[in-house]
C-alpha cells in the first residue's frame, strides 16, 4: 500500500524508541499511561492517500464513477424486501394475519426512518455537512426507537419474532447496497 501501517522504523525495521521509552518509564517507577501510548502511536502514523492509479489498481477501473445506489433505491429495496418477507410470514405462519402484520411493521420500522432520511437529503439539495448528516442519523434513530415503542404500547397482538426477523432482514439491505456498488 501507499501508506506505512506499522510503527516500525523504516531504516532498521525495529522499534527501539518504544523499547527505550518503556524501559525508562518502568525504571523511573512511573505508571504506564495508555493515553501517552496512544499519542505516540498517532505521531508515528503517516497516512498517505492513494493516487488515482493506485486506487484503480486496488479497486478496479470503475472506482471513480459515481455510485448507482442512491438512498431512495436503498429504501425501495428495503420496502420490496420487507413485503416479500411479509408474504412469506403470511404463507408459512399460523395464524397468518397477525404474523404478517407484525412482519410488515418490522419492515416499516426499518424503511420509514430511511425514507425520512433520504427525503431530508433531497430537500437539502447537495448542501450536506457532517453536522446535517449527524442530525439526520439522530432523527433516524429517534424515529426507529419511537416506532418500536409505539408498536409495543399500542399493538398488543404483536408477534415479536416476525417483527424482529423482518426488521433485521430489511436492515441488512444496507450491506447489500454497499456491496452492489
Amino acid at each position: 500500500m501507499a501508506g506505512k501501517t506499522s510503527n516500525l522504523s523504516p531504516e532498521t525495521g525495529d522499534d527501539r524508541h518504544r523499547a527505550e521509552r518503556s524501559v525508562s518509564d518502568t525504571s523511573a517507577g512511573r505508571q504506564f499511561d495508555p493515553g501517552e501510548a496512544w499519542d505516540d502511536a498517532q505521531e508515528d502514523n503517516n497516512i498517505v492517500p492513494l493516487t488515482r492509479a493506485e486506487a484503480e489498481k486496488l479497486f478496479g477501473p470503475g472506482v471513480g464513477r459515481p455510485s448507482r445506489v442512491t438512498p431512495f433505491r436503498v429504501v425501495a429495496a428495503q420496502m420490496v424486501l420487507s413485503l416479500v418477507v411479509t408474504l412469506l410470514w403470511w404463507l408459512f405462519y399460523k395464524p397468518p394475519g397477525v404474523a404478517a402484520l407484525s412482519a410488515f411493521l418490522g419492515g416499516a420500522i426499518c424503511w420509514v426512518p430511511g425514507a425520512l432520511f433520504a427525503a431530508r437529503l433531497k430537500k437539502q439539495g447537495g448542501a450536506e455537512t457532517v453536522m446535517s448528516w449527524m442530525v439526520g442519523e439522530a432523527l433516524k434513530m429517534g424515529t426507529t426507537i419511537a416506532m418500536f415503542v409505539a408498536i409495543a404500547f399500542w399493538y398488543h397482538d404483536v408477534r415479536w419474532i416476525p417483527l424482529l426477523v423482518t426488521y433485521l432482514i430489511a436492515l441488512k439491505t444496507y450491506w447489500i447496497a454497499l456491496a452492489w456498488r
